[in-house]
């Protein structure tokens, strides 16, 4: 989504949101609920489990209104799988408990001593989380101006030289990348890629992709960025017959740096970029930061160098050091948690939501690790007043196949968030149909007005179909908003017969208030 979209959705839903701000109506003047399209719910619903394209699939829906008026509700207490879902949960805690300005700073620090214009010991680049620190995305700041600031943070401190290593430090986010029950051939992909403490370019590695001459040759393939000399690279996948698609995916893990592509890429696709996952993204920082001031006249003698297995110093007597005994010369800032939860809902980033989810840990429990973010959900659950006993919750984005949520418990959140001071940040953050973003092809030949009264968020994977959010009314009465949970589990149809028995629902969904 470019900038502008951005701004014309601001415009909607600050107007949105200045219907909640209206006064509440009173007696005879208040809008009722529709209840000819009540009954035409009810009729919907009975629709959908008759339809042979969703024989044997899961139903769980619930649709009720802050006044405690029941919609359409069926297997509402029903744990489900959200897909990304789950990131509706994620930013409503984060916002809720840290607040729409929080920001992430990533630190310049050092060990030894600085004489005669030469840093004797190591540089560190601490990374307090950032998701969007060297992303191509909208809200990102380009590499070279942050890399600029940096190396104006060691100018400032007199350092010309560095006689040690240059060091990417995640130490904010323990452990793996990845959260331990995602799927082996997602964790190799752009959208699985795990978030480090220290991020770079969302530790996305991308290639460029073409068939071959004919089938069974080897596709043409070649790495592009970002640049990374230390893997090693090997491509098993072979061009497929016409109309096979593209079935490449990407193995790779922190353990080696060793990557194989594995699949077919048919014979009529035209020439793409493919984004897998790189796992060595603290590295690849210090290497290009290394690079950077390579450029500007500073060497390094040491050269870059992470905190893992792989790529920590070679010196026998190197010693990590504490990141409290650093000593820390400045840092740059991230953009707003507002804006990033935006992103995070309207494009779905997983990289993004993932953050989130270990950083409300970070700042609860003071460690960035999944563990953590667990008790940190349950302690800003019951902030909210709500229980946890509705929802089973493995990662912040939804890509764990072990997230179980019910419509029942997406309800309580929604309705919650409504008093929640980070509401309007919250809301904000949600796509309407035929807005940019995931939503952009949904509900056509609706009114516009009424698709942007429509904020909720989409979940999908194999087998699964979920929507969650809120119909804000038009009657400005805070009281006769829906907020609702669609989820669809196990069904074999192609998810293109199962959209438009949901968009229906929601349509109607919507001719409620």
């Amino acid at each position: 989504m470019r900038t502008a979209g951005i701004s014309a959705a601001s415009v909607i839903a600050a107007t949105i949101i200045s219907l909640f701000n209206l006064p509440a109506q009173t007696g005879t003047g208040r809008r009722t609920t529709n209840l000819g399209t009540i009954g035409q719910l009810g009729t919907c619903l009975k629709e959908m489990e008759a339809d042979n394209s969703l024989k044997g699939a899961g139903i769980a829906i619930l649709a009720v209104t802050p006044g405690c008026d029941t919609l359409v509700s069926r297997n509402s207490g029903r744990l489900m799988v959200p897909a990304s879902n789950m990131k509706m949960i994620t930013t409503a805690l984060a916002l809720h408990s840290l607040g729409g300005d929080f920001r992430y700073e990533t630190r310049i620090g050092y060990t030894g001593h600085i004489s005669g214009g030469t840093l004797h010991g190591d540089l560190y680049i601490i990374g307090g989380g950032d998701p969007t620190l060297f992303s191509s995305g909208r809200i990102a700041e380009p590499r070279e101006t942050v890399f600029g600031r940096w190396h104006s943070i060691l100018s400032d401190a007199g350092i010309r030289e560095i006689d040690g290593y240059i060091i990417g430090d995640g130490r904010a986010f323990p452990g793996m990348l990845e959260q331990e029950s995602w799927q082996l051939n997602d964790s190799g992909t752009y959208y699985g890629t795990g978030i480090s403490g220290l991020s770079f370019n969302e530790n996305i590695q991308s290639f460029r992709v073409a068939p071959g001459e004919k089938p069974g040759d080897p596709v043409e393939i070649a790495p592009v960025y970002p640049e990374a000399p230390w893997m090693r690279y090997i491509y098993s996948c072979t061009t497929g017959k016409k109309g096979s698609g593209n079935t490449l995916y990407f193995y790779t893990s922190s353990l080696a740096p060793v990557g194989e592509m594995r699949g077919t890429f048919a014979i009529d696709r035209k020439p793409r970029t493919e984004e897998a996952a790189n796992k060595f993204p603290e590295y690849t920082c210090a290497h290009y930061f290394t690079e950077y001031l390579k450029g500007k006249g500073m060497s390094c003698s040491g050269g870059p160098a992470d905190l893992g297995t792989v790529f920590c110093p070679a010196a026998p007597s190197w010693k990590e050091c504490p990141q409290e005994k650093l000593c820390i010369l400045g840092g740059t800032m991230s953009p707003s948690l507002a804006k990033i939860a935006a992103v995070t809902n309207m494009e779905s980033n997983n990289l993004y939501a993932e953050a989130m989810m270990k950083t409300i840990g970070m700042e609860y429990c003071g460690k960035g690790s999944y563990d953590s973010a667990y008790v940190a959900v349950d302690g800003i659950l019951s902030e909210l007043g709500i229980s946890p006993s509705g929802a089973r919750i493995r990662d912040g984005s939804g890509l764990s196949r072990e997230n179980l949520v019910s419509p029942e418990f997406f309800c309580r959140l929604l309705m919650a968030m409504m008093d929640s001071p980070a509401f309007d940040d919250y809301l904000e953050s949600l796509p309407y149909p035929g807005g940019e973003g995931t939503l952009k092809y949904m509900l056509k030949g609706t009114p516009e007005m009424t698709k942007t009264r429509i904020r909720m968020k989409s979940g999908s994977m194999g087998g699964v179909r979920c929507f969650t959010g809120y119909i804000i009314p038009s009657s400005g009465c805070k009281e006769d908003a829906i907020v609702f949970s669609v989820m669809i589990n196990n069904f074999t149809a192609p998810v293109s017969r199962i959209q438009p028995v949901i968009e229906k629902l929601i349509s109607l969904l919507a001719q409620c208030n």
